[in-house]
């Protein structure tokens, strides 16, 4: 799958974008449901400033935590997934993630979570897998397909 989605700029540029697209609206139940997901505001010390190296972490708001749900696609070859909806948001990704490989106080204060587990994103994904699975996987199919028939 990885090779057909390169293939696709390839053979007909901006198959890629639409692409892209198809696989967006496919999740979109998905994505929304993460979006839903996400509290005002998950402990109170999130709300203060927060810029280590100059990198801004916190302050964390809801708004922005919504909008840095997202669909990529990523055909890299050390990718692990190719299609994945992810955090953007930095202090909505600590929320994500705080305490998930190792035990620590922040992920205490957020709440108990299993290794390797996320706290909006996964159940959120999982919850709505029947809805997107089967369209995903042909889309991938269709778009397999294409790329085979093009480069015969």
């Amino acid at each position: 799958m990885r090779d057909a989605i390169r293939a696709l700029n390839k053979l007909e540029p901006g198959l890629r974008k639409v692409f892209t697209a198809q696989a967006k609206e496919i999740a979109q139940p998905a994505i929304s449901e993460a979006q839903a997901g996400y509290p005002d505001m998950p402990l109170s010390g999130m709300a203060r400033n927060w810029s280590p190296n100059g990198r801004r972490v916190f302050p964390y708001d809801r708004a922005r935590a919504r909008r840095g749900v997202k669909l990529k696609v990523d055909a890299g070859r050390n990718t692990v997934a190719v299609i994945q909806i992810q955090q953007t948001e930095p202090g909505a990704a600590v929320f994500e993630s705080a305490g998930r490989k190792n035990p620590n106080a922040l992920g205490a204060a957020l709440g108990a979570l299993a290794p390797g587990r996320t706290r909006v994103l996964g159940p959120a994904v999982f919850r709505k897998r029947n809805a997107i699975e089967t369209k995903m996987l042909r889309l991938v199919l269709d778009t397999v397909d294409r790329v085979n028939r093009e480069l015969r």
